[in-house]
């Protein structure tokens, strides 16, 4: 039950994800906060019912949780350091993608503007070093995923 729950929790940030750049690409009009309220409260109640089954619920895949635990023993790893490694990757890797958004807009805009006044360098060298800044905040995350 609790990754079903995930699974719908991801599908539902992913549909999210998918429908803006969807509706961005059209030009769409709309109330930014009502959808990211519609968005938020899917989203919460998918997790809400994930950790209530979790605390409440039972172990309704026992075997087939032995069995992977089992073949996990024979490899030497854990269910719990898979997740760790692959939390400490998923970290890393949003935040190096944000990073190459933000630097693009702001790197593009900062180059206009230089080309335009060239005293405005060392403003517009800030403006991208605080974008560049996501992907130092994602490494630091995932040195503590694995570390901490």
């Amino acid at each position: 039950m609790q990754i079903i729950s995930l699974v719908l929790a991801a599908a539902i940030s992913i549909g999210t994800i998918i429908y803006g750049f969807k509706a961005m690409k059209n030009n769409k009009k709309g109330n930014i906060k009502k959808a990211i309220l519609t968005t938020a409260s899917a989203f919460g109640l998918v997790m809400a019912g994930a950790i209530i089954s979790t605390i409440f619920g039972g172990n309704v895949m026992a075997e087939t949780a032995v069995a992977a635990e089992t073949a996990a023993a024979a490899a030497g790893i854990s269910i719990g350091e898979g997740i760790k490694y692959f939390s400490a990757a998923l970290a890393t890797g949003i935040a190096t993608i944000a990073t190459g958004m933000a630097v693009g807009s702001v790197g593009s805009s900062a180059i206009g503007a230089i080309s335009e006044d060239p005293s405005l360098l060392g403003k517009t060298l800030i403006f991208v070093g605080m974008a560049e800044g996501i992907s130092i905040y994602g490494m630091i995350i995932s040195i503590l995923i694995l570390f901490v």
